[in-house]
């Protein structure tokens, strides 16, 4: 199996201030059980990593320990160049605001309007600076509905609309910021294979427009195959197929993490995952 990528503490081949995330020899333990057992790997800006996995391997305990919501037993995380490991609630608040997070189903607050769920992010963010123009606050929200297409339903709450709709809006709240670092816990997880289809390409154009480096939860290798091999065309607003050496926009690349009980057991690319003839990877594989 190949588990290839930069080992802990290489230096950077493009400088270590586009490394956004990094983790080196990550453990998390439940109950003395490990649910991350040795993870290290880091993302670049522009760049997509997709986490495929059985339920249970590890994957969204990954996402919960990259912005501090869940604390490394031992090892190290940094994000965005600053070891996270041991920081406190306070310490890590500038650093989360970096980052945009779909949690699964979307995760919206069912008693707020669609208009005060995408709000949230930047409200809290001036709550705690006690600053802020609540206008511009208005504006960020409609672009990011205009982002995903639902500026129309401002005004709406979350069980006025449907699955699709609701995880757009999610998208819409993850991306408010403008985060250079999204986390996307399943998020088609549940849809019809033409609705997440229609997310993973909002997904798409959130890397590609901004160039924000993406981390990918999912269960569906559909997902994977159309973050590595196509990219966002903000002129024509539609996908196009990327060039044969996976190159996007910014030099975009996506690889392929698989975990097992907690381990990274897979790095690599879409050709290389595919070749592999271990039967745990081969489940989570479509062959051509």
């Amino acid at each position: 199996m190949n588990t290839g990528g930069t080992q802990p503490g290489a230096p950077a081949a493009k400088g270590a201030e586009e490394v956004v995330l990094r983790f080196e020899d990550v453990i998390v333990r439940f109950d003395d059980e490990p649910a991350l057992d040795g993870v290290s790997f880091e993302v670049r800006t522009g760049e997509t990593r997709v986490f495929l996995g059985a339920a249970g391997s590890g994957k969204t305990v990954l996402l919960k320990t990259a912005m501090g919501l869940q604390q490394a037993d031992s090892g190290r995380v940094f994000l965005f160049g600053q070891d996270i490991t041991r920081l406190s609630e306070h310490e890590l608040f500038e650093l989360r605001s970096r980052v945009g997070i779909l949690f699964q189903e979307g995760g919206l607050f069912d008693s707020m309007t669609v208009e005060e769920n995408v709000a949230y992010p930047l409200l809290n963010q001036m709550a705690r600076k006690s600053n802020g123009d609540y206008a511009k606050t208005e504006e960020a929200v409609r672009e990011a509905l205009r982002f995903v297409e639902l500026e129309h339903t401002m005004e709406q709450f979350p069980s006025e609309l449907s699955g699709g709709m609701r995880r757009r809006v999610g998208i819409a709240r993850a991306v408010v910021t403008e985060p250079k670092l999204v986390l996307y816990d399943s998020p088609t997880a549940g849809l019809d294979p033409i609705t997440a289809n229609t997310i993973v390409a909002l997904l798409l154009k959130e890397r590609d427009t901004r160039n924000a480096a993406a981390l990918l939860a999912t269960h569906r290798y559909q997902d994977g195959q159309l973050m590595a091999n196509f990219r966002y065309n903000p002129q024509s607003g539609e996908l196009q197929r990327m060039s044969a050496d996976g190159d996007g926009p910014r030099g975009s690349t996506t690889k392929f993490m698989v975990m097992k009980d907690g381990r990274l057991v897979f790095e690599g690319t879409q050709p290389e995952l595919e070749a592999s003839q271990d039967p745990y990877l081969s489940k989570f594989v479509l062959k051509r």
